[in-house]
């Protein structure tokens, strides 16, 4: 029975853990991209996001599927608190007290 659990367990890492695919990459790098252009529409594109997308594209070129996937979440993921940050700053600093 212990060995039925741990084969379980093991089976379950396994397939949690599982490795990104090309097209996983691409649709992530595509997200990344389009939240990247549109910051850039805002004027508030940061530098740490065109890094994260250099990253991605360097893994993803070399094959490195999960390491390009993660970067490409991690691009996106600045890209929309850039959007974010523009788009909250747009409308707060006219609450702001002039002393």
């Amino acid at each position: 029975m212990k060995m039925q659990i741990a084969l379980a367990a093991a089976l379950l890492t396994a397939t949690a853990a599982f490795a990104a695919s090309e097209a996983d990459y691409k649709t992530a790098y595509a997200a990344a991209e389009a939240a990247n252009k549109e910051a850039g529409s805002l004027r508030n594109q940061w530098i740490p996001t065109a890094a994260a997308l250099a990253a991605a594209k360097k893994a993803g070129d070399a094959g490195e599927f999960d390491k390009a996937l993660e970067a490409a979440k991690e691009a996106e993921a600045l890209a929309k608190a850039s959007i974010f940050q523009a788009t909250s700053e747009k409308a707060l600093w006219r609450d702001m007290e002039i002393r």
